[in-house]
C-alpha cells in the first residue's frame, strides 16, 4: 500500500492522541470528516494501524521496576523456539519481545512488582524452557523515553 501526505499526517496526529476527533484532523489535514473516517477505516483494514490502546502508567499499576532481558538459548530448534515464544506471549509481565544478532537470542523488557516477583518470573521461565542456556539481567533506572510512536513523515 502507498501512503500519500494526508495518511502520513493522520498517521503523526493518531499516534499523538488516538482518541482526536475526525473533524481535528480534518481541520489539522485540510480533509473532511468523513475523508478522515474512510481514511482510517482503510489503514485499519490494510494493517497500517494495528491496534487502539491506553498507554498507562507502571507505577500506577504497582509495577514500578523495568528489567531489560538478554536471553541466551540452548539451540535454535523450530519446536523449542515456538515453546519459548508461546510462553513468551502469554506471560503478561513481558512486555516487549525482541529476536536480535549479537551476544544472545532475545531481549525482553519485562515490568515487575519488586525483585522478588521478578525472580519467580524468571524461575518459571527456566522451568517451562529448558532451552535457556543463560540470561542477563539489566534494571532499568529511570525512564528517559518509552512508546511505539513510528514517525510517519518521509525522510
Amino acid at each position: 500500500m502507498t501512503l500519500d501526505d494526508f495518511d502520513r499526517r493522520i498517521l503523526d496526529l493518531l499516534q499523538q492522541d488516538a482518541l482526536l476527533p475526525a473533524e481535528r484532523i480534518g481541520a489539522d489535514v485540510g480533509l473532511s470528516a468523513s475523508a478522515v473516517q474512510r481514511r482510517i477505516a482503510r489503514l485499519r483494514s490494510d494493517g497500517v494501524i494495528t491496534a487502539t490502546v491506553a498507554q498507562v502508567e507502571a507505577r500506577a499499576l504497582g509495577r514500578p521496576l523495568t528489567l531489560i532481558v538478554d536471553v541466551e538459548l540452548e539451540r535454535e530448534r523450530p519446536e523449542l523456539m515456538a515453546a519459548f515464544k508461546q510462553w513468551i506471549e502469554a506471560e503478561p509481565a513481558i512486555q516487549e519481545a525482541w529476536y536480535v544478532t549479537g551476544d544472545g537470542d532475545y531481549v525482553l523488557v519485562v515490568t515487575a512488582r519488586d525483585v522478588e516477583h521478578y525472580d519467580t518470573l524468571m524461575q518459571q521461565l527456566v522451568a517451562h524452557n529448558a532451552n535457556i542456556r543463560r540470561f542477563r539481567t539489566r534494571v532499568a533506572l529511570n525512564t528517559l523515553k518509552r512508546g511505539q510512536r513510528v514517525p510517519a513523515a518521509l525522510p
